[in-house]
């Protein structure tokens, strides 16, 4: 298989994988505050990335790796998941994950801001349509959501497209797995702290779906998503293998309707096709 190839495939398991966080995370919040959760499944995470390092004896990062790794940290280890658990207090997991179709166009600025790719003209005509088409769906909605959710989303689709492209430059020299348990195991110490402190008082009364979407947000979306879509990143290139992040939307609200039995409207399909022919159009372009 060659290089490309393998990116692209690496990349579409990465976003299946990622499909199923915002649906977990709407479940985890029903009985989680959304800060525990934001820090629990990062200091879980954070554990298992420390083993992973240790079990491999992997070296330290050099100290020039320290600053792109607490961007990293800062964006998709608290920044995106601390977000959207508390977006998803005043939206649908299913209304939420229209936003996803942000995150190529995210990626792709921070790729050329961050990692000096440089698509075509044509690329950002279709990138900005897509965007355009998300912020008046949003609008559109009036008292049926959230314009706090709706800001929330957006910042955390800002956050998360700073990490993917960080995490993916950096990547290309220390490895996929490696970057994420290394962002990890930075941010863990004020993790653990932080989880320690906003633990409740009882965990007796947390339901059986919100613990499997606990472990879900931190063995999958924390860390084994990581090692898949980092590596896809800095194999096929960011602004390309970013564009696969146009099928989480659909992954997403299949999952938010079979599992959670929430109402998928037509306008919410609508829109999100079309976000999805927009970057679909932006990928023609990339390079």
């Amino acid at each position: 298989m060659d290089k490309t190839t393998s990116g692209w495939m690496h990349g579409l398991v990465g976003v299946i994988i990622f499909s199923g966080s915002l649906p977990a995370t709407r479940v985890a919040v029903m009985s989680f505050d959304p800060v525990f959760l934001t820090v629990a499944r990062a200091a879980i995470a954070g554990l298992l990335g420390l083993a992973l390092l240790w079990m491999f004896r992997e070296k330290r990062p050099q100290r020039a790796d320290l600053l792109p790794l607490t961007i990293v940290a800062a964006g998709v280890v608290i920044g995106f998941p601390l977000l959207t658990a508390l977006a998803l207090k005043h939206i649908t997991s299913a209304h939420s994950v229209v936003f996803i179709g942000l995150l190529p166009l995210a990626t792709a600025v921070f790729a050329v801001l961050r990692g000096g790719e440089r698509p075509r003209p044509a690329f950002w005509l279709f990138s900005c349509l897509g965007s355009a088409l998300v912020a008046g769906f949003a609008l559109s909605q009036g008292g049926s959501a959230s314009p706090t959710g709706d800001l929330l989303m957006l910042a955390a689709i800002v956050a998360c497209g700073l990490g993917y492209a960080e995490g993916a430059k950096l990547s290309r020299r220390l490895g996929g797995w490696q970057v994420i348990s290394w962002a990890l195991v930075l941010a863990l110490p004020i993790m653990l702290m932080l989880m320690l402190s906003s633990m409740p008082p009882s965990l007796a009364n947390v339901s059986e779906p919100a613990w499997i979407g606990l472990a879900y947000v931190s063995l999958f979306s924390m860390l084994i998503g990581f090692v898949f879509w980092y590596r896809g990143l800095a194999l096929g290139g960011i602004a390309a293998v970013g564009q696969l992040q146009l099928l989480q939307p659909f992954f997403g609200l299949t999952l938010a309707a079979s599992l959670l039995h929430e109402q998928v409207s037509p306008s919410m399909l609508a829109i999100t096709l079309g976000v999805v022919l927009c970057v679909a159009g932006a990928r023609m372009f990339a390079k």
